[in-house]
């Protein structure tokens, strides 16, 4: 059976996005260094990639292009290779390749999914809160950036059941980028 992991970058203060939504340009990692060997390693593990989507949009505008190639070569290879899903019940086409949407019984496709793959939230606040509620996150893999903002947007925002968690691994790059992996208690 596989398991359902978060990934995301927060800010020190628990923000993954800034006052405006989708705002991440506060996150500080850069192409290459210890943190984008780790971004590299995640993207060519083979899980499925799970998004909300405004991730999607972020992601697909950004991984598939030249730019992102030249960049970051690994990270893109990885991302763009992978299979994507997209949990939303607004978007109609998924042109990024190896990307399909879920539209609806979110809860019983992970389920489904989950049986046989391992998968991978990144970004995606909302699908965060919505999987956690349910019960069916099994491991939260949250990098804190050494930034704190004002305002910003909870990666928790709207979760309606406590979520108690324990420390299984952490990390400390030399960039101050702490990595706190937690499974649920």
């Amino acid at each position: 059976m596989g398991k359902l992991s978060v990934f995301n970058f927060l800010t020190l203060n628990g923000f993954y996005e800034g006052k405006e939504k989708g705002d991440v340009s506060w996150h500080t990692h850069q192409p290459g260094g210890e943190e984008g060997e780790y971004a590299a390693e995640g993207a060519g593990s083979g899980s499925v990639l799970v998004f909300g989507r405004v991730t999607y949009e972020m992601m697909a505008g950004w991984w598939p292009t030249p730019m992102a190639m030249e960049t970051m070569p690994d990270i893109a290879k990885g991302m763009n290779r992978s299979e994507k899903i997209v949990i939303s019940h607004s978007l109609t086409r998924a042109d990024w390749e190896n990307t399909r949407i879920i539209k609806d019984n979110i809860g019983e496709e992970i389920k489904k999914l989950k049986k046989d793959k391992s998968l991978t939230i990144l970004g995606s606040g909302s699908i965060v809160t919505q999987l956690s509620d349910l019960g069916l996150i099994d491991q939260y893999q949250l990098m804190i950036d050494p930034v704190a903002l004002g305002e910003g947007r909870s990666i928790f925002t709207g979760m309606q059941k406590k979520l108690d968690l324990k420390l299984v691994d952490h990390r400390v790059f030399k960039s101050g980028t702490v990595l706190l992996t937690y499974e649920p208690a």
